[in-house]
Parts: C-alpha cells; sequence; structure tokens
C-alpha cells in the first residue's frame, strides 16, 4: 500500500472538522470514513490509513471537542446525534453519498447512530471494540435495563476527576493515572504489545487534545439517592453516551441493518463483561466502597449487549461476523494490525456478509 496522510479542515455545514485524509492511489473505488473513541483523535489512524488499499478514498475526522475539529458543544440529551449528525455533514462537504463507516469504541456507537439516522449512506459498519448499544455504565441484562430510575452508574459524575485535570493540564508524566499510564495499560494490552516512542508520543498528542469541562469531557453530573450516589447531567461527552439518553436498539429494526464486521481484542479492560471503567465492576472487586451488591447493581455486560443486538438485526435480514482477536486489548487496529487489515479488507471486499446462524459468527484468530 503506498500514498500520503494528509491532514486539512474541512468546513460542514455544523462545525469546522479537522481531518485526516489518505487520497485513493489509483481509481477511488471505495469510500471510508473512521471515526475515532473517547480521549483519542484522528492520529489514532494514521497507520491504519496508510495501509488501506489503493483504491480506498479515506478520511477520518476528529469529532467535535476532539483534535483540531471546532469546539462545539456537545448535548448530550441527543444522545450521540450530535456526532452523528456531524458525520452526515462531513460526507455532505465530502460529496460522498455513501461510504463504508469505521467506528472505534465511542466511535462504534457514533457510526450505528449514522446508521439509524440515514441508512441509505451506509454501506457497511465495522466497529472495533465498539461500545454498547445502551452506552456506558448503570445498566444490566442483554435489553439493557437500567440499575436505577435516574441511571445512577452513568454520566459524567463517573469519570475520574484527576485523570480529567491531568487531561486538562496537558499532563505527559508517566505518574499511575496519569494520560501515558492509562494509554500504556488500557488502551492496549501491555502484556502483549508496546507502542514505538513516536507512536505513543503522537497517542499522547492525541489524548491531551480532548476538550475537558461541562459542555465536552466528561460533562456536567446530577446528585442520585441511589449508588453510587451520581446520575447523568445534561452536558458533554460522558452524559451523550448514558444510557440515558443513547440507545441503540433500534438498530435491529433497519431493513435490513448494513453487514457488520466486530472486532474486538479478548483482554479489553475497556469495553467488556467486565469492564475495569464500569464503577459497578470496580465495586464488585471492592475498589470502590459502598457497592449494594449483585441483586441491585450489578456490571454491565457490554459484550453480551451488542451481541444481543447484532443477533436480532440479523434475525431481521442483516448480518454480522464477530472476530475475537486473542491477547488484544482495546485498540485491535493498533495491536494487532495485520489481522484487523485482512477482516476489514475482506469485509469491504464482500460488500455483503451471507446469513448465518449467530453461533457461528465468532471467529477467534
Amino acid at each position: 500500500m503506498t500514498g500520503n496522510v494528509e491532514s486539512r479542515t474541512v468546513d460542514t455545514a455544523r462545525v469546522r472538522t479537522r481531518v485526516l485524509e489518505r487520497p485513493a492511489v489509483v481509481g477511488a473505488r471505495r469510500r471510508v470514513l473512521l471515526v475515532h473513541g473517547n480521549v483519542s483523535s484522528s492520529a489514532f489512524f494514521h497507520d491504519l490509513l496508510l495501509a488501506l488499499p489503493d483504491d480506498v478514498h479515506a478520511v477520518a475526522p476528529d469529532l467535535r471537542g476532539y483534535g483540531g475539529t471546532e469546539p462545539r458543544p456537545v448535548d448530550a440529551t441527543r444522545g450521540l446525534r450530535d456526532w452523528s449528525d456531524d458525520v452526515l455533514a462531513l460526507m455532505d462537504a465530502l460529496g460522498w453519498p455513501s461510504a463504508h463507516l469505521l467506528g472505534w469504541s465511542l466511535g462504534g456507537g457514533v457510526v450505528m447512530q449514522v446508521a439509524l439516522d440515514a441508512p441509505g449512506r451506509v454501506q457497511s459498519l465495522t466497529l472495533a471494540a465498539g461500545i454498547s448499544p445502551y452506552g456506558f455504565g448503570g445498566t444490566h441484562g442483554e435489553g439493557g435495563t437500567p440499575n436505577a430510575a435516574d441511571y445512577a452508574g452513568s454520566g459524567g459524575g463517573t469519570v475520574n476527576a484527576a485523570f480529567v485535570a491531568a487531561v486538562a493540564a496537558g499532563d505527559r508524566s508517566d505518574a499511575p493515572g496519569s494520560p501515558r499510564d492509562v494509554l500504556r495499560k488500557f488502551y492496549v494490552n501491555p502484556a502483549a504489545f508496546t507502542p514505538t516512542p513516536e507512536q505513543e508520543e503522537a497517542w499522547l498528542d492525541a489524548m491531551l487534545s480532548t476538550r475537558t469541562g461541562d459542555d465536552h469531557y466528561p460533562g456536567d453530573m446530577s446528585a442520585s439517592g441511589a449508588w453510587p450516589n451520581v446520575a447523568p447531567g445534561t452536558r458533554g461527552v460522558a452524559n451523550a453516551f448514558s444510557p440515558k439518553y443513547q440507545s441503540l436498539a433500534a438498530f435491529a429494526q433497519l431493513s435490513p441493518a448494513p453487514p457488520v464486521l466486530w472486532v474486538r481484542g479478548d483482554l479489553d479492560a475497556i469495553v467488556s463483561d467486565a469492564s475495569l471503567f464500569d464503577l459497578a465492576q470496580l465495586g464488585a472487586l471492592g475498589v470502590v466502597p459502598g457497592w449494594p451488591g449483585a441483586e441491585s447493581c450489578p456490571p454491565q455486560p457490554m459484550v453480551t449487549q451488542l451481541r444481543a443486538v447484532l443477533d436480532a438485526a440479523q434475525a431481521g435480514g442483516g448480518s454480522y461476523r464477530e472476530v475475537v482477536l486473542p491477547g488484544v486489548g482495546h485498540s485491535p487496529f493498533l495491536e494487532a494490525p495485520d489481522a484487523f487489515l485482512a477482516a476489514f479488507t475482506a469485509h469491504l471486499d464482500a460488500e455483503s456478509i451471507p446469513d448465518t446462524p449467530s453461533s457461528l459468527n465468532t471467529e477467534r484468530l
């Protein structure tokens, strides 16, 4: 694969958007849009952009609140729709009637929301360690039942305040809990993958580009009488992906849903059925005091919830393929680039995935 990654700013009808772009080296046969996750930016996709097939025109935007994009506030009461609308406005500005969409972590939820809002513009989806359809924290069961009526255990108040302060201060240390420490321990599986110094500095730059505050990351909060005594506010990132405002269950009702490739690591500590970023799981482990127990506040089964929605979408005529990469953490395209690229290019080549029973969909490579 050849070509160069270019950085530019695109004026859209909604927000001035900074993008990384890899033009097609030969005739552009396919268009791919890559959407990053929380506390990151398009910089995490740099190496993947270079590795894509020569006939792919690929664009990776910085979402609002991240990187070099205009820092418009996030209205959490719209769930993921501020970002979904921004993605669609970017496609309009690029002159793209449709594209293949890839979303990492939070970006996985964003691209699913795009498919809900404009299904005719989504040729396929790829979810790289995509979040649960029911957001992050505060739910149980495969159907995303809330643990409390006010969705306590999700939203801006659940985010570690010291970590937010470190991001805001541009902390480049390797102190415990610093952005660099979180990158090394949780964005990847540190036992199997070590970034180069150049990669680590570029990715740390991306993390530190995150805007902080009530309108951005993590957002505001409200008090709750239910453990852990915080519930979602109405502004900012972590509230936008609270299950109070985010539900992608309707993805299963699309007729049909676009074909999905779901790639995840088997050692993902962030998006997991036992996530170390879910306060209920941390309570069960004794890390956060006062946990009332599994009967009233069980951990969120994030992977199970996503699989249930994809199974339902497949039953309605859609299709999906789940690829589980051994020894890989939260960033499969960084940690296992060859395996990820092989699965992704095969997905693009197929354009659709044969409808097979969900019990046969999971592959371990």
